[in-house]
């Protein structure tokens, strides 16, 4: 049976309803034909104009918080690459044949997201359902008083379950603010290794809840070593936040006794099962030592390190890895594996926010962290982990934390 040939353009114009496509700056890129219909507009006043230059608010109305709305929700689709369906908002429009005179509207509008070929919002459906006729319903004698009670009761609930969304948001953003303040404080501070050149960087994920599982963490070693580590806990906000501290500041501690990478995550997952949220936790502890030229690294469940070799070729450290913390009833010794590195190398530990997109196999998002390292390969610390942090995060941010460590060998 042949495949039908669609023309999509003319689904989209003769669909039943208003549609819009927005680029992520807000600006009309088109519209079906309901949509100008309804909102009295014909296509030159919309293509290629500021959506709110179009459908300013109602100056006559102390109360108006239809474009504020609206505009929240249509960054926070750009934002977070997420569909976003608001409640009935009250948002005029004035007349375009009679400037200064506005009609009353009702609307039920729902904004979602059309990513690119990269993961970015390319555009924003904006899709409007006119519920005017339905709020301001009149029917026959003596229903007058059941209409208007019909249209207040309707109008207050949506404008109650605005604000309760509003003030969920508000919560988050403040638990956010109060998790990355607790994270600063608990995540090391950048600081010299000796003669060695290191760089680390902390992303916060968009989201108000996807935020403060990852850590990094740098210990100098007698001899001319160090010994490095980056790790995720499975969980967000606060609760993640505190099992982040405790086992960073445990896996720091143990690894100024323990003989190798592989003894410090076994005695790290015993302490693990003790911690609350802690099971699940992925991380990779790497020794470094400078006289032997040599990297000892182990890996519970975390994506593998990326060793930048002078030539710039790329290895991944993939050859010890085993099940994250607490994943085993009982307790099993860990395996860890040696490469050497020759000088002017650089070793690259990162959690899962550089490299892994959703509906993308982790394969791809690897091969675009070997490809910047290999582009970067003569920067130094301090670019280089900024040059891939430009390279692999979208520049409206990710859904994930991101944590990232360089290190000069």
């Amino acid at each position: 049976m042949r495949k039908p040939q669609i023309d999509y353009a003319a689904v989209f114009q003769a669909l039943p309803g208003m549609v819009a496509l927005l680029t992520p700056e807000l600006v009309y890129a088109d519209a079906n034909d309901d949509f100008l219909r309804l909102a009295g507009r014909t296509r030159d006043q919309l293509l290629g104009r500021y959506i709110f230059d179009v459908f300013p608010e109602n100056p006559n109305d102390p109360a108006a918080a239809g474009m504020r709305e609206t505009r929240e929700s249509m960054l926070r689709v750009v934002a977070t690459g997420e569909r976003d369906t608001m409640a009935l908002i009250r948002y005029d429009i004035e007349d375009a044949e009679r400037p200064g005179h506005w009609q009353e509207h009702y609307w039920s509008p729902v904004n979602a997201p059309v990513l690119g070929a990269d993961g970015q919002v390319a555009l924003v459906v904006h899709r409007v359902e006119e519920v005017t006729e339905l709020i301001r319903a009149r029917g026959g004698p003596g229903s007058d008083s059941r209409a208007r009670v019909l249209e207040a009761e309707l109008y207050t609930r949506a404008r109650e379950l605005q604000e309760v969304n509003e003030r969920l948001r508000q919560a988050h953003t403040r638990e956010r603010e109060v998790a990355l303040t607790l994270q600063a404080a608990m995540l090391p501070a950048p600081s010299p290794l000796g003669h060695h050149r290191a760089a680390v960087r902390y992303r916060p994920a968009i989201g108000a809840l996807n935020v403060c599982g990852d850590w990094y963490d740098l210990v100098e070693l007698p001899g001319d070593r160090i010994t490095v580590a980056v790790g995720d806990v499975v969980g967000h906000g606060l609760g993640a936040a505190c099992v982040m501290g405790q086992l960073r500041s445990a896996l720091s501690a143990t690894a100024r006794v323990a003989q190798g990478p592989a003894q410090a995550l076994e005695a790290l997952g015993l302490y693990a099962l003790s911690v609350d949220g802690a099971e699940s936790t992925t991380v990779v502890k790497a020794f470094i030592d400078w006289e032997s030229h040599t990297i000892t690294y182990s890996s519970a469940g975390h994506p593998p390190p990326a060793l930048l070799h002078p030539d710039g070729t790329v290895t991944f450290l993939d050859q010890a890895t085993d099940p994250p913390l607490g994943a085993r009833p009982e307790h099993v010794r860990r395996p860890q594996a040696s490469t050497p590195f020759t000088e002017g190398a650089t070793l690259a530990l990162y959690t899962d926010g550089l490299v892994e997109r959703r509906h993308e196999d982790i394969d791809t998002g690897l091969a675009r962290l070997a490809d910047s390292l290999t582009r970067h390969r003569k920067s130094e610390p301090e670019p280089l982990a900024d040059a891939l942090l430009a390279d692999l995060l979208p520049s409206t941010g990710t859904a994930d934390d991101t944590a990232l460590v360089v290190i000069r060998l």
